[in-house]
C-alpha cells in the first residue's frame, strides 16, 4: 500500500472517492466507542428530529425520515468524523418560511415542496464542493453570522410560544404581527399544555446540569408520553354540525370547513393547469388562457389561505360546553370560561363532513411505521426558479453552521478538515434524502458535541444512530402517539437557547464599530423580515460589502512626523511636527487599485497644498500589496504632473510584486530609479541630503 514511503496514488484516489475508508481497519476499542456514542446520539436524535420536523411545518415522521439515510450518507462522504448530520432547528424554520407562501402547512403540496427544497439545497452544495467553492462562505462575515444566528434563535423560540400556550398561530408575511396575535390569546391558553411545556424546560435544564451523562431528552419524552396517556391529555371528538346548538357558531364552523375544502380544490386545479401547461406549446393561445387562469387561482388561493388563518383564530375563541341529553345525544353550546384548566371544547378541524372539537392538548398522534419509500421529488421548473434563491441561502447558511461546528471540534482533536469534502457529503445527504422523504438536513452542533464528549472515534457512530432511528420507525412509533407537542416545542426551545450569543455582538462592536453595526443591522433586519430569514443574511452581506468598499475607497493615508525616539508616526494623530518643510512624507495603507487610486492622488495633492514650500513628496508604500492598471496609471500621471511643477515624486518600501508590475509597465523610468527606495530610512536619508532641513534637530 505504500510507494517510496508514501501511499500509492490509486489508494489515495480511492479514499478521495470513498472517504469512509479512512475508518478502517476497525479496532475493538474504536468499534466499542462508536457503538456507545451512536446509541447515545440516537436517544437524542429521535425526539429532536420529530421536534424539528414540527418546526418545519411537517408531520413528525418526516423528522425520522431525515434522520435515517441522510445521516448515513453524510457520515460516509463528509470530512469530519464528529459532525452529525440531520434535522436542525435553523434550517427547519427556514424551510417552513420558504414553503409557506406556496402551500399550506402539513398539506401534501407543502411536503412535496419541502422535499424539492432539500434536493435543490443538495445539488447546490454538491456543485460547490465539486468545484471547490467552499471559500464562498467568506462572503458572510462573522458579525453577519452572529447577528443572524441570534435573531434566528430568538425567532425560533418565539415561534413556538403558541405551542406552549395551546393556541393557534396565524401565518402571514410578518412574524412579529403574528406573534402579537398569539400573545393576545393568552387568556385562552390551555393550562395542562403550558404545564407540560414549562416542566419540560425545567427538567431538561436540571438533567443537563446535574446528570449530563443521562439522555435527558429521551427521559423527558418517555415520562411525558406516559403521563399524557395516563391523564387523557388529548381529548377530541368528531361531531355533526347539528350537535352545535348555536346557529351562528355552527355557521362559522361549517364555513371554515367549506373554505378548507375550497382551498384544496383550488390547489388541485392549479396543479392540473401546471401539468397541462407542460404538455402544450408555450406560445399558443390556449397556453396564455391557462397562464391567466393560473395567476387568478394563485391570487384566490393566497387570499383564502390568509383568510383561513384569521378564521381559525376567530373560531378558536369560541368555547363550547357539552350537554348530554336524556336520549344519550351530546349537544354543544357556548359556555362561560372559568380558567385555563376548565374543560371547554374548541374548534380543531373537520373530517368527512364532521367537525372536530378538542378539550385537551395537542399530541403527535398517529405516526406511520416503516421505512421511507423511494419517490422522485416534484420537478416543476416554475417552482424550482422560485425556490432557487432561498435554496442557495439555505445551502450556504447550513454549510457555515456545519463548518463552524467541525472547526470547533477539530481544534480540540487536531483533525484535518476539508470544507469542500464536507460540502460534497452534505450535498449527497440532501440529494439522497430528498428521494426518500427527507427535508433539508445539515450538521447539528448539539449532537456533534455530544458525540465528541462521549468518545466517538469515527463517523461510524452516526450510522449506529441512524440504525436506532430505523428501529423506532419499524417497531416503536405506536408508543409515541400520546407525546405532547408542547414537549417537542420545549425540546426545540431548549436547544436554540444555546445559540443566543449577545457577547459576540458586543465584542464585535468593541473591536470595530462598523462590524458591530453590521451585526446589529443583520439582527434587527432578520427580526423585521421574518419569516423570510434569508433576507436578513442578504442585507448583512450587502452592508458588509458596502462598508468594505467604503473603507477601500478611502484607505488610511497620513503625513508622518518623528517621535522623540526617532520612529515615524502620523503627524496629526500623534500631534507631531512634520519631518521637514522642504519635503513631505506620506504613508498609504492599502493596495493601489481602481477603487482607491483617486484617493491617493487627492492625498498627495492635499499634502502638498498644506506644505507649499515642499520640493518633494515621499510615499511610503509598505501597505501596498498589489497594483492594477488604474493604480499604475495614477502613479504615472502623478509623477508626470509633479515633475512639471518641479516637485520630485518618490516611493519607498514597495513589495516585490508591486516593483515587478511597475517594471513591466515601464513606470520606474517615468518616476526615475533614483527616486524609488528599498525602505523608508534610506529614502529619508536621501531626502535630507537633497533637501536639507534648516533645523537638523528634527531628525531626532
Amino acid at each position: 500500500m505504500y510507494f517510496y514511503g508514501r501511499k500509492k496514488p490509486g489508494y489515495v484516489m480511492l479514499k478521495n472517492l470513498f472517504p469512509f475508508l479512512r475508518w478502517f481497519p476497525f479496532s475493538k476499542e474504536n468499534l466499542r466507542a462508536d457503538v456507545i456514542a451512536g446509541i447515545s446520539i440516537a436517544m437524542i436524535l429521535v425526539p429532536q428530529s420529530m421536534a424539528y420536523a414540527a418546526l418545519a411545518g411537517l408531520p413528525v415522521v418526516y423528522g425520522l425520515y431525515a434522520s435515517f439515510l441522510p445521516v448515513i450518507v453524510a457520515s460516509m462522504w463528509g470530512a469530519s468524523r464528529f459532525l452529525h448530520t440531520g434535522p436542525v432547528a435553523m434550517l427547519s424554520l427556514m424551510s417552513a418560511a420558504a414553503i409557506e407562501p406556496l402551500a399550506s402547512r402539513g398539506s401534501d403540496e407543502f411536503i412535496q415542496l419541502s422535499l424539492l427544497l432539500a434536493l435543490l439545497v443538495g445539488v447546490l452544495r454538491l456543485a460547490l464542493g465539486l468545484f471547490k467553492m467552499g471559500v464562498l462562505i467568506n462572503l458572510a462575515s462573522h458579525p453577519v453570522i452572529v447577528g443572524f444566528t441570534n435573531a434566528a434563535a430568538l425567532i425560533i423560540g418565539l415561534s413556538l410560544v403558541n405551542g406552549f400556550l395551546g393556541v393557534p398561530m396565524p401565518r402571514s408575511d410578518n412574524f412579529l404581527i403574528d406573534l402579537l396575535q398569539v400573545f393576545q390569546q393568552v387568556p385562552l391558553l390551555h393550562g395542562p399544555t403550558l404545564v407540560f411545556g414549562l416542566l419540560t424546560l425545567v427538567a431538561l435544564h436540571l438533567l443537563r446540569a446535574k446528570v449530563p451523562k443521562l439522555p435527558g431528552v429521551l427521559i423527558v419524552v418517555i415520562v411525558s408520553t406516559v403521563v399524557s396517556a395516563a391523564i387523557g391529555f388529548e381529548q377530541t371528538r368528531l361531531v355533526s354540525p347539528e350537535q352545535i346548538t348555536d346557529p351562528t357558531v355552527r355557521a362559522d364552523f361549517v364555513k371554515m370547513a367549506a373554505n378548507e375544502t375550497t382551498l384544496r380544490e383550488l390547489k388541485a386545479r392549479r396543479q392540473a393547469i401546471n401539468e397541462e401547461l407542460k404538455q402544450i406549446e408555450a406560445r399558443s393561445d390556449h397556453a396564455y388562457k391557462l397562464q391567466t387562469e393560473l395567476l387568478k387561482l394563485q391570487a384566490e388561493e393566497n387570499i383564502l389561505k390568509h383568510g383561513l388563518y384569521r378564521q381559525r383564530i376567530s373560531n378558536y375563541k369560541i368555547a363550547l360546553q357539552s350537554d348530554e341529553q336524556a336520549d344519550g345525544q351530546v349537544l354543544y353550546k357556548p359556555g362561560n370560561e372559568t380558567g385555563p384548566f376548565t374543560t371547554m371544547w374548541r374548534w380543531a378541524g373537520h373530517d368527512d363532513g364532521k367537525i372536530k372539537l378538542s378539550a385537551g392538548g395537542a399530541v403527535v398522534s398517529n405516526i406511520p411505521s416503516g421505512v421511507p419509500g423511494f419517490a422522485v421529488p416534484m420537478l416543476d421548473l416554475g417552482i424550482i426558479s422560485e425556490l432557487f434563491a432561498i435554496a442557495f441561502i439555505i445551502a450556504m447558511i447550513g454549510f457555515m453552521e456545519a463548518t463552524s461546528i467541525s472547526r470547533a471540534l477539530a481544534a480540540k482533536t487536531r483533525e484535518k478538515l476539508d470544507p469542500n469534502q464536507e460540502l460534497i457529503g452534505q450535498g449527497l445527504a440532501n440529494i439522497v434524502g430528498s428521494f426518500f422523504q427527507s427535508y433539508v438536513v445539515s450538521g447539528s452542533f448539539s449532537r456533534s458535541a455530544v458525540a465528541a464528549r462521549v468518545g466517538a472515534r469515527t463517523g461510524f457512530y452516526a450510522i449506529i444512530s441512524a440504525m436506532g432511528v430505523l428501529l423506532v420507525m419499524l417497531f416503536l412509533t405506536d408508543y409515541l402517539y400520546h407525546l405532547p407537542k408542547a414537549v417537542l416545542a420545549a425540546i426545540v426551545m431548549s436547544a436554540v437557547f444555546g445559540l443566543i450569543d449577545i457577547k459576540s455582538m458586543v465584542h464585535a462592536w468593541k473591536v470595530r464599530r462598523a462590524d458591530g453595526i453590521v451585526g446589529i443591522v443583520t439582527f434587527i433586519t432578520t427580526l423585521l423580515m421574518a419569516p423570510k430569514l434569508a433576507n436578513g443574511v442578504l442585507v448583512g452581506i450587502v452592508l458588509t460589502i458596502l462598508l468594505f468598499l467604503a473603507s477601500t475607497m478611502k484607505p488610511r493615508s497620513e503625513v508622518l512626523g518623528r517621535r522623540a525616539n526617532g520612529s515615524l508616526a502620523g503627524a496629526i494623530s500623534h500631534d507631531l511636527a512634520p519631518i521637514s518643510e522642504n519635503y513631505v512624507v506620506l504613508r498609504f495603507d492599502a493596495s493601489l487599485v481602481f477603487i482607491n487610486a483617486a484617493h491617493l492622488e487627492q492625498a498627495v495633492l492635499k499634502s502638498l497644498s498644506d506644505f507649499p514650500d515642499a520640493r518633494a513628496i515621499l510615499v511610503i508604500g509598505q501597505g501596498i500589496n498589489r497594483i492594477d492598471a488604474t493604480g499604475e496609471e495614477k502613479l504615472r500621471a502623478l509623477a508626470r504632473d509633479l515633475k512639471a511643477a518641479d516637485i520630485t515624486f518618490m516611493l519607498a518600501g514597495l513589495k516585490r510584486q508591486v516593483r515587478e508590475a511597475m517594471e513591466r509597465a515601464g513606470l520606474e523610468k517615468v518616476i526615475g530609479t533614483e527616486n524609488i527606495f528599498g525602505n523608508k530610512e534610506i529614502a529619508l536619508r536621501e531626502l535630507e541630503k537633497r533637501y536639507p532641513s534648516q533645523d537638523m534637530n528634527k531628525m531626532g
